[in-house]
């Protein structure tokens, strides 16, 4: 092997340093431009409008799923995902808008089931482990709270962030149900789990998530639930230059945080749907 052979690395390695590179050096990005977060609550908006008359209607209660045999596969188990993200992206000066959406069915499982589920914040890092580290409720006024959560982002780097959500619970009837989870502050933490904790200033933060709203819809039938999750998330542009290593890596998180929600909470709840496990009786001594 030559010594120019030897020193090619394969592409996704290159890639994979670049990324590294620029993890490691992200300047601190101010907070969005108030173009962008008028853009997100515009956006946003328009998406709220649509649920609210889906969630008037037994008959669309769920959003139809646009993807081949939707209905089989999730009867078998699958989770659809379905990337609702503006082709072309939205005009919103330094910011980056992904929306996702998923769907799954879950056997036997009711939609007073998720209401509890989601409403156990105490046990939210049991269910969402290693993603949520912590979660309380700060206030609760009948089916409308804020919540607090410290979550955990790994890709590549690992990201600490402070949560703060207005949620309000709903239901048509005690089959339909939904909520919707409006982010109202969300801080980077910095050394966090050390004595050295801190949140950091808005100025010094990176950007790496600055809106967050997510929108949880049931339907039980089927002998079972159909549970399905909409997140409309805000972050930083990608640097000048860098897109074409850059963007594949920072568009797989606000999908992969989705997937990662839903198949927490369709574990959660088969858990809470299985049968308590019986110790079998002692064996009677001779």
């Amino acid at each position: 092997m030559t010594g120019s052979r030897r020193l090619r690395l394969p592409s996704f390695l290159l890639g994979l340093a670049a990324i590294l590179t620029l993890a490691a050096s992200l300047p601190a990005f101010a907070q969005p431009d108030p173009a962008a977060n008028a853009g997100f609550d515009a956006y946003t908006r328009t998406l709220e409008t649509r649920l609210a008359e889906q969630h008037r209607n037994v008959a669309n209660f769920i959003a139809p799923v646009n993807l081949p045999d939707a209905g089989a596969r999730l009867r078998k188990g699958e989770f659809l995902i379905e990337n609702l993200t503006p082709n072309p992206p939205l005009e919103l000066p330094g910011a980056l808008l992904f929306h996702w959406r998923g769907t799954a069915f879950v056997p036997g499982a009711t939609a007073a089931d998720v209401g509890r589920l989601l409403q156990d914040f105490d046990a939210y890092p049991r269910y969402f482990a290693p993603q949520v580290l912590q979660a309380s409720v700060l206030s609760r006024e009948g089916d409308h709270l804020v919540a607090q959560m410290r979550v955990r982002q790994k890709h590549v780097i690992t990201v600490v962030l402070d949560t703060t959500y207005d949620i309000t619970f709903a239901h048509l009837d005690a089959q339909h149900g939904y909520s919707l989870s409006r982010s109202t502050q969300i801080s980077e933490i910095e050394d966090a789990g050390t004595p050295k904790e801190h949140a950091l200033p808005p100025e010094k933060e990176h950007g790496f998530l600055w809106r967050l709203n997510t929108y949880w819809t049931r339907e039980e039938r089927d002998g079972g639930l159909y549970l399905q999750i909409e997140s409309v998330s805000l972050t930083r542009s990608i640097p000048s230059g860098l897109g074409w290593i850059v963007r594949p890596f920072v568009e797989s998180i606000p999908r992969e945080s989705l997937e990662f929600t839903l198949h927490s909470a369709v574990n959660a709840l088969r858990k809470q749907d299985a049968p308590p496990e019986v110790s079998a009786p002692p064996t009677p001594k001779s």
